[in-house]
């Protein structure tokens, strides 16, 4: 398990140091108005793109609940798709490309589920039988109200 401290350092002061190198770098050879129309553009693209897709999950979400089923995967990539527009929004190419990467449909449903397998919510193999279909979800009973 990685250590909160470690994980605080990482995020908040690596990250931004390598962010800054990079548009550096782009910035001295593409120059500093070019480096930063980039930036703009890959910020408004991004928010657009996080836009269609979270209106796509929003969709999934509201098939499965008419189902009767619980949208936990479809909410777990909303959640993703939240940070992904965060990501998006940042200044800098590498968060972009990691944003852009995540907004893939089937590589943020394979994070999401390798997440989830890492964290032991979900287990391969699970020995829970599969539920009975032959009622059509109806449960047989009687009731009886008393005023």
């Amino acid at each position: 398990m990685i250590s909160p401290v470690f994980l605080f350092l990482v995020l908040f002061v690596a990250a931004p140091l390598v962010e800054l190198y990079v548009l550096i770098e782009v910035g001295s050879r593409i120059g500093a108005l070019a480096t930063i129309a980039l930036s703009v553009f890959t910020a408004v693209l991004g928010g657009a793109l996080v836009r269609l897709q979270g209106f796509s999950v929003l969709f999934r979400v509201q098939e499965s609940m008419a189902r009767a089923q619980v949208p936990a995967l479809e909410l777990m990539e909303g959640a993703m798709l939240l940070l992904v527009g965060f990501a998006l929004l940042l200044p800098g190419f590498i968060t972009d490309a990691v944003g852009f990467l995540l907004l893939i449909p089937p590589l943020r449903r394979a994070v999401v589920l390798w997440i989830l397998r890492s964290r032991g919510v979900i287990r391969p193999g699970d020995p829970r039988p599969p539920q009975d279909k032959s009622h059509g979800g109806y449960i047989e009973g009687e009731s009886r109200r008393d005023d």
